[in-house]
């Protein structure tokens, strides 16, 4: 098994590099999307501290997990235990 070496042309890669700016930009703005839909779901301060004693975690945990079950308690504990 014998590879030779070969030069990599600074065009090749600045053109690698653009690809991977513009896929980490991407990524990136769609999480900021993601995260500015889950800051508009309400949830109750009930289930929050339900939650947080029920499963001992902390209150960002808990409060994530709500917002991403759009405030539904039993799915977030559902998805909690598994």
């Amino acid at each position: 098994d014998y590879a030779e070496e070969k030069e990599i042309q600074s065009s090749n890669l600045e053109t690698a590099m653009s690809v991977i700016g513009d896929r980490r930009s991407r990524e990136q703005k769609a999480k900021q999307e993601r995260e500015k839909e889950l800051a508009k779901v309400t949830i109750k301060k009930e289930d929050l501290e339900l939650i947080m004693n029920e499963m001992e975690i902390s209150r960002a945990a808990a409060e994530r997990s709500l917002r991403e079950h759009m405030g539904d308690v039993v799915e977030a504990l559902i998805t909690l235990t598994n």
